[in-house]
Formats: C-alpha cells, sequence, structure tokens
C-alpha cells in the first residue's frame, strides 16, 4: 500500500507516523484488515530510522487499532466507527461557495439511481436484456487492440472519421436527415450535445423556450449555463409558435415524439416554427431521442431537412436504441457552427472514448444495429400495442390515452378527479415503476401517467397495468373518503 505520510521538522517524528495512521484508521480511509507498510519500506521512503517507524508502528498495536502477525506484517484492525455507507465528517470550508445558479439546482438523492421497481414502466428505458452482448463483446474486445488504439494518442475531438461517416449515413437512411460527416460530432450522450451547444450559443440572461411539459435536464442544463428559461405550452400540434417569447436565443423541441406527452409536432407547426427562428434570427435544436421505433402512420418530414436557413441544431443518441450506459450520442450542425462545437467538445472532454467509438463503428458496419433496432421495433410495438388496448379497454373512466405511435412510452391524460401523482406513489408502493406528467412541468396544468414499454417485460404488461388499475380506484377511494369526512 502507498501510504501518505507527511514529516514535519525532527521531532517526534514516530508519533507523526502514528497519529497520521491513527486518523486514517478512524475516518475509514484504512480498512480492517488493509496492511500496513513494511517498516523498512516506509522507513525507506520517510528517510527516517526504522526503529522510528516501528515506534509509531507498536503505538498502534498498543491501542488495538493494528495487529501483528507473525511472518506477515502489521494489519490494520479497528473497524471505522462510522455508520455503514456514510463517509466520514470532513473540515468545511466555509469561505467557497458556488455560483447562485446552482442553488436552485439540484441532483436526485441516490435512492432515485438505485430504485429497481418490480414492473418498470418509467419513460425512456431500453430493454438492456436483449441487447446482443456476444456480438458487442467481440466488437469492443477487437476496439481495445493496440493496433485499433493505434498510437495511443488523443483522437479529434469531432470523433472518429469513419464514425461519423457511419452516423452520417445512419441517420440518412433512417431519419432523413441529409448531412455529412463533415456536420457530426460524436458526444457523451443528447446531454453533452445540449450543454456544447449552450456554451458556444449562449451568453448570461440570454432566453432558452422550451416545450411544457419537457425533460428536466434540459431545463437545468440551461439554467446552469446562466440562461432564462421559459416554458412554451404544447397542444395536440405540438409547441404553441404563437407564445414563444421575444428575445429568444435557443428553442428547444422534440417534434418527432414530443416528451413526455409523445405527439409529433404538425407539418404546419413545424414550417411555423422555421419560419418564426428565420425571422428573428433564432436557433432551433432539433431533439429526436428514439423516433426509430415507429410502429404505424406517415413520418413527417424532420425540422432540420425542412430548414432552408441553416438555422436547426439536430441531435440524436444510440442511448435508447442500444444501451444507456453507452453515453454515445452525436449532433448535427451547420457548418458555420461546426468548428465552434468542436473546440467546445474539445475543451470539455477532449473526445468521446475511442474504444466506445471503434465498437460502435464496427456495429453500425456490420448491419447489426439495423437488425436490432428491426426485432426491437417488433418487441416494443407488440407491448405499446397491449398497454395502448388495456388503457383504452379497462381504464376509460381514468385515464384518456394520447395518441402516438413512435418510441420508447404512451402518455395518458387523467381525469380530473384523479390525483396522478398520488396514484404514481401508490404504484411505486406496489412495485410498479411510473412518472405523472406533472413532473415534467414547469408550470400547474394537466396531469397524467407516462407509460414507458421499454424496461418491462412484454409478459408483465397485464399485470403492471393491472396493479396500476388497483392503485387508481384506491386513490379515488381515498379521494371520496375524505371529501365526505
Amino acid at each position: 500500500m502507498d501510504l501518505h505520510v507527511t514529516l514535519t521538522g525532527r521531532g517526534d517524528l514516530g508519533g507523526q507516523i502514528y497519529r497520521q495512521i491513527k486518523a486514517a484508521v478512524l475516518d475509514g480511509r484504512l480498512r480492517p484488515g488493509q496492511p500496513l507498510p513494511p517498516s523498512r519500506e516506509l522507513a525507506r521512503r520517510l528517510a527516517v530510522s526504522r526503529n522510528t517507524v516501528t515506534g509509531g508502528y507498536d503505538r498502534l498495536v498498543a491501542e488495538g487499532l493494528a495487529e501483528s502477525r507473525v511472518g506477515a506484517g502489521i494489519f490494520v484492525r479497528a473497524a471505522t466507527p462510522h455508520p455503514p455507507g456514510r463517509a466520514p465528517a470532513t473540515t468545511q470550508v466555509t469561505a467557497v461557495r458556488p455560483s447562485p445558479v446552482w442553488a436552485n439546482i439540484t441532483v436526485p438523492d441516490a435512492n432515485f439511481f438505485s430504485y429497481a421497481p418490480t414492473y418498470d414502466l418509467r419513460p425512456g428505458i431500453p430493454d438492456v436484456r436483449l441487447f446482443p452482448y456476444e456480438a458487442w463483446r467481440r466488437l469492443t474486445a477487437q476496439a481495445y487492440r493496440a493496433s485499433s488504439i493505434g498510437s495511443g494518442m488523443p483522437i479529434d475531438p469531432a470523433g472518429l472519421p469513419e464514425l461519423r461517416v457511419a452516423i452520417a449515413r445512419h441517420i440518412g437512411v433512417s431519419r432523413a436527415v441529409h448531412v455529412t460527416a463533415e456536420n457530426i460530432i460524436v458526444t457523451q450522450g443528447i446531454q453533452q450535445a445540449l450543454d456544447m451547444v449552450g456554451r458556444v450559443l449562449l451568453r448570461p440572461g440570454d432566453r432558452v423556450a422550451i416545450e411544457n411539459p419537457c425533460y428536466p435536464l434540459v431545463r437545468e442544463l440551461f439554467r446552469s449555463l446562466g440562461a432564462e428559461v421559459v416554458g412554451v405550452d404544447v397542444d395536440s400540434e405540438g409547441m404553441r409558435i404563437d407564445l414563444l417569447p421575444d428575445r429568444t436565443r435557443i428553442v428547444y423541441v422534440s417534434p418527432s415524439h414530443q416528451f413526455p406527452l409523445g405527439m409529433p409536432m404538425s407539418l404546419e407547426r413545424r414550417r411555423a416554427l422555421l419560419d418564426w427562428a428565420r425571422d428573428r434570427d433564432v436557433v432551433v435544436i432539433e431533439d429526436d431521442y428514439d423516433t426509430e421505433f415507429r410502429y404505424g402512420g406517415r413520418p413527417l418530414q424532420p425540422l432540420h431537412s425542412l430548414d432552408t436557413a441553416g438555422r436547426v441544431i439536430y441531435v440524436g443518441t444510440f442511448s435508447k436504441v442500444m444501451l444507456p450506459v453507452l453515453r454515445v450520442g452525436f449532433v448535427a450542425a451547420p457548418g458555420p457552427l461546426w468548428t465552434a462545437l468542436r473546440a467546445a467538445k474539445y475543451v470539455t472532454d477532449w473526445h468521446s472514448p475511442q474504444p466506445v467509438q471503434v465498437a460502435l463503428l464496427g456495429f453500425i458496419e456490420e448491419g447489426l444495429l439495423a437488425k436490432h433496432i428491426r426485432r426491437m421495433r417488433r418487441e416494443y410495438q407488440t407491448r405499446h400495442d397491449r398497454i395502448v388496448e388495456l388503457l383504452t379497454t379497462h381504464f376509460t373512466e381514468t385515464l384518456t390515452v394520447i395518441s402516438s405511435a413512435v418510441g420508447l412510452h404512451v402518455s395518458a391524460w387523467a381525469d380530473p378527479e384523479v390525483d396522478a401523482a398520488a396514484v404514481a406513489a401508490r404504484a411505486r408502493a406496489a412495485g410498479v415503476g411510473i412518472l405523472p406528467i406533472s413532473r415534467f412541468r414547469m408550470t400547474d396544468g394537466p396531469d397524467g401517467l407516462v407509460l414507458g414499454y421499454g424496461a418491462i417485460a412484454t409478459a408483465d404488461v397485464d399485470h403492471a397495468l393491472a396493479v396500476l388499475h388497483t392503485a387508481i380506484q384506491e386513490e379515488i377511494r381515498t379521494a371520496h373518503r375524505e371529501i365526505h369526512a
């Protein structure tokens, strides 16, 4: 073990060694059973006599903080006095404070990230159980070979040139987005793509208009960059263009599958947004996060394809079609912005991990991505259709389905007498993970439920919705009792 000990002056050197190791034991930095460095080795590193070190060790042994094992050495003995899972107290630095913008931006607690419901109806989570791991392991192993990694030098911040070509070809075929590799930058998911765009375009106080409701991390990200974030209501045709505020710098939309409501933005509304942005010198970010999974209806042209003024920045991700933990996304930007966005990527994290890029390139080029998408589209459509069927037959008095034929979730408005947030809490307690629409709102408005079907097994859909139905009925009865009490 490379134990750090600092000695000052010439006096009580053994005592200094003893006190620093004791503090490390009591703080939990040194755990029971860990060996201490051999006295001869530590003495050499500290430039002191061996007797000085053994004197410090003897005091630790005498206090029961360490034990000597014949022929093996000195080992930590005492257990950490702090409760399991809790870090030891540290000295608070009172003179340093974060920027005021962070006062209202919080990260969920550990329970949020560790929560694993029996039946998962949370949106945006693909079925990782059906991912072709054997093929991915083979590609990853190949990517880590020296011949693939090359000289070990950092790669272009924009990403591997071959991967950018493959991404441009993929979205050109699957989404009708006509770009070249010179427009693509590989990112760590959509979130980093948005962060890069904000860094390049925004100044403190600039206004960003986003859909309301919307993915909360989008709102918090732009706020963290010092922007004024304004929520713009949506209706059955998508974002209300007539409600867009003046002096807006960026408009963020998910026109192919509005998150979380699910409806697509109509063609007329898309054209109106582009005209509005052109007339006011506004940039539009088009988030196309899961439209590989389409189950019916005619797809509408992406904003990017309709844009004739070069105002649309298109962002996408492979997290929904592959594995969320890969954190691979991309941004397709107009030429004048590409250089600045590449620089933003460079100063943020230099480049995305090369082995993942190499493996993803192979996954695309071998046709494995297209094959996996086709397989998952069939699987997800079965779940989507079954959920919609159950909602329209057994929940007619409490929920109204919002028409959607794309993606990994479907949403439903709740009857006014149904407290959707309370229902979601009841369902969670019964083992069903589900979120209310209100979780994604910036302002008060109609509520309902968002039902994801990516992470739930097809065979479990009926039981999960039966639990949800029970939660709704129990919540209605509880509300009635409180009214009449």
